[in-house]
């Protein structure tokens, strides 16, 4: 098949975009106010971008406020920070949670049974239930051009400044243990991966 996507005629149930690019990491955000309200909630369409300095990226659509951001957009304007912790396999469940449209004045991160724990470098708060947070400062923001009201999307770069991991995650010869960590990914539709020792294979570069 093939389709124009401003046209809208793949005749399918769903749109098959969110499907293509996949499996997808979440960057699993979480963020604080200029109130202190802290804020947690879940980007697939995010990424790591580049090594030196370290830099991850998230897109986040319009909100539903008068400025038309997210929450998560809104805090990291307002104080330059952020926290990207691993959403895993055991933390699935309230990663799922906490994409649910509530208030801005409501912390997910207790909507969600979840604990908030101090950072080293950012105001913003990390999830202790997850294995792996990187502590991240704003570089920019871009604003993706849309088809028409309501397609408003704001790509968010920042610096990781400090990354935390579980000891009990590094290996004894000094690698992540990605199978025990077992992070999970976006598919589209409702649909999640994860990966685990089962799904890993290695495969060596050329010289």
């Amino acid at each position: 098949m093939f389709y124009e996507p401003k046209n809208h005629d793949h005749g399918l149930a769903k749109n098959p975009f969110n499907s293509l690019v996949i499996p997808r990491p979440i960057g699993w955000i979480s963020s604080v106010s200029e109130a202190g309200v802290f804020n947690l909630a879940p980007y697939s369409f995010f990424n790591a971008v580049c090594y030196r300095p370290p830099t991850v990226m998230f897109a986040g659509g319009a909100g539903s406020s008068s400025d038309r951001n997210k929450d998560s957009v809104r805090n990291i304007l307002a104080t330059g920070e952020f926290v990207c912790n691993l959403a895993t396999w055991d933390t699935r469940s309230q990663m799922n949670e906490s994409s649910a449209s509530v208030a801005s004045d409501v912390d997910e991160i207790a909507l969600t049974g979840l604990t908030p724990v101090e950072s080293r470098l950012v105001r913003a708060p990390r999830i202790a239930e997850a294995p792996v947070h990187l502590e991240c400062r704003l570089i920019k923001t871009t604003d993706i051009p849309g088809w028409g009201e309501g397609d408003e999307y704001k790509v968010v770069f920042g610096e990781v400044v400090g990354i935390h991991i579980d000891d009990a995650m590094i290996t004894d010869e000094g690698l992540l243990d990605i199978a025990k960590i077992m992070p999970i990914g976006r598919l589209g539709y409702n649909d999640y991966t994860r990966v685990d020792a089962d799904s890993m294979f290695t495969m060596n570069r050329p010289d």
